[in-house]
Order: structure tokens, then C-alpha cells, then sequence
């Protein structure tokens, strides 16, 4: 029988293995894009499916909106929404060209004064959006909306005159940190694991560390949650664990921890897939869409890291 020159169909997964679990909860549950994006991670599917769908959230302006970010409802441009489109980017490989100017400026004319990106934008006023995203008119500039954009870009040697400003803000924000939350902290560690400037970003790391540990921000023992507080504004029981910093070997945050203590995150983390395959949102839950359309992303999120730090999922 003569070659077709196709690529081999992936192995299936073993029956009631992590991945195969999966597998079943994102075809039954998730977005076009989050099935498309689980595919192209475990299924060997293409990047061109994944972008086709993630265009479906493109606006005029550059952005993204239309609930990319299930906790953001409407139709408006969102940095969050944005940050979450470089993130599915960076993903398949396409972070780059003509898309990425349009996504930078985009950013431009969304900055804040010292050029950095507020949280939120109040165009969203008037559409759904979470209780605990706060919608102010003028906005400040924020590291958890700036660091994982600024970071992304450098991971692909995207280089435009927003990045300039944008990066001197997040080095700033990353120096001055004396106390901070969790999702601050993993914005900073995305920034931090592909500034240019690698012996800056290595002792700014070892400093924020150090902060991690001395104020807990970190549950160490899966066994002991409450031995860490849950930060202002979190839902109860919405801790961090040693993986949601060190989401690879290769992060900078890795070295936060020691081998048992990233073994047992790692535990919990594979522990935590639920009956119907999926992994549980931690997050406070204030809808039921939002809720079922994140659920797909930390699933896909979970199947990452475990794999990123040698674990079989199937």
C-alpha cells in the first residue's frame, strides 16, 4: 500500500488514565477553542484549528473580548481577554507577525499614563463581569494585567515601543513588592522567567521567594491548607501550591521550593482531578457559565504542568 505521507494517529490514552479521563470532560463540556487547544497539546492536533477559533474573540481594535476571560462578559476588549489570546498563542507557536502588532497596539491605547495596562478597562461597565473584578473610570496600572503580557512578548522576541515602557513599570512594581497575593505573585514569576535581563530577573526571583515563604503564600503540606491564610478577597479555601508558581522545571520559581515539597504539590495536584475528569475551579465561582468555561482551561492547565514535571498522565 503506497504512503500517504500523513502524520500517525495519536496513541489513545489509556482507558481511566488522567489524560483519557480529560479527555471525556473538555468533548463533553468545553469552548471550540479549549477542545481545539487540548487536541493540539495531547491529541496532535494542528495550531491552525486552535487559531481559527481564537479569531472568534478578535475585535477591530486589536483586542479581545467576548468572554474570553469567563469571568469578563460582553462583547469589549479586555487586557485580561488579551492576556489570555498571547497565552493561546504562545501555546501553538504564533505568537508573532502582523496578529501581534495589532495586539500591541491594541495595548497602546488601552495603557495607563506610565504605560503599563490597568485590570480592567471601564468600557466593561454595563456588561456581566465578576463581583471581585472592581471597575473604576481611571484605573491604575497593574502588575497582575502587565507582567504576564510583558513577559509573554519577550518569550517570543516580540519587540515594540510599548514593550519599553511596559517592561521599566514591571521591574519597578517587581522591586518595590513588599507584600503581595498569589495571583500577583504568578504574574510577576511570568514576567521574571523571560525578562531579557537574566541576572536582574534571577535575584528578583530569589527575593520573591523569600516573600513567598516568610508571608505563606504557598500551602508547603497539602495535609495542613489552613496553616496558610487565604488572602483578602479570595474565596475560602483558595490557596496556592507550589506548582501554580513553578508551572515548569525551567521556572525561576522552581528553586522556591525543595524536591518534597514540589513532590507532594504535585500530588495534590494530580489528586485533585475530579469524578468527571475535570480539575475544580478554585477561584470564587459567581455563575454557572463562567464557572464551566474556566473549568476546561484548568483542566488543560493541570494536564500541562503535571506532564512539564515528568508525571504520567496517560
Amino acid at each position: 500500500m503506497a504512503e500517504t505521507g500523513a502524520p500517525p494517529l495519536p496513541p489513545t490514552p489509556s482507558a481511566r488514565s488522567p489524560l483519557f479521563r480529560a479527555e471525556h470532560f473538555v468533548w463533553l463540556t468545553a469552548r471550540v477553542l479549549e477542545q481545539r487547544l487540548f487536541a493540539h497539546d495531547f491529541l496532535r492536533g494542528g495550531a491552525d484549528a486552535v487559531e481559527a477559533a481564537l479569531d472568534a474573540y478578535r475585535n477591530e481594535d486589536g483586542g479581545y473580548g467576548h468572554a474570553l476571560e469567563p469571568d469578563l462578559r460582553g462583547p469589549v476588549s479586555q487586557p485580561l481577554h488579551t492576556a489570555h489570546a498571547l497565552r493561546v498563542l504562545d501555546s501553538i507557536g504564533r505568537l508573532g507577525g502582523q496578529r501581534v502588532e495589532r495586539v500591541c497596539r491594541y495595548l497602546t491605547s488601552v495603557s495607563t499614563a506610565d504605560g503599563a495596562l490597568p485590570a480592567i478597562d471601564p468600557s466593561q461597565r454595563g456588561y456581566p463581569a465578576a463581583p471581585f473584578i472592581p471597575i473604576v473610570d481611571d484605573p491604575p496600572s497593574d502588575l497582575l494585567a502587565t507582567a504576564p503580557v510583558v513577559g509573554l512578548l519577550h518569550r517570543n522576541d516580540v519587540w515594540h515601543a510599548w514593550l519599553f515602557r511596559a517592561t521599566d513599570f514591571c521591574w519597578q512594581a517587581v522591586d518595590s513588592l513588599q507584600h503581595s497575593h498569589p495571583y500577583e505573585i504568578e504574574a510577576a514569576v511570568t514576567f521574571l522567567d523571560f525578562a531579557p535581563d537574566r541576572p536582574r530577573a534571577e535575584a528578583a526571583a530569589d527575593r520573591l521567594g523569600r516573600l513567598v515563604r516568610a508571608q505563606r503564600l504557598a500551602v508547603l503540606d497539602p495535609d495542613r491548607p489552613d496553616a496558610c491564610p487565604v488572602a483578602p478577597g479570595y474565596a475560602p479555601g483558595e490557596h496556592h501550591f507550589p506548582h501554580d508558581y513553578a508551572r515548569t522545571p525551567q521556572s525561576l520559581a522552581r528553586a522556591w521550593f525543595t524536591d518534597d515539597e514540589m513532590a507532594r504539590s504535585l500530588d495534590f495536584l494530580a489528586d485533585e482531578q475530579q469524578e468527571d475528569g475535570g480539575w475544580p475551579v478554585r477561584w470564587r465561582q459567581w455563575a454557572p457559565a463562567p464557572a464551566l468555561e474556566a473549568r476546561s482551561s484548568v483542566t488543560i492547565e493541570a494536564l500541562r504542568t503535571l506532564r512539564a514535571h515528568g508525571r504520567a498522565i496517560g
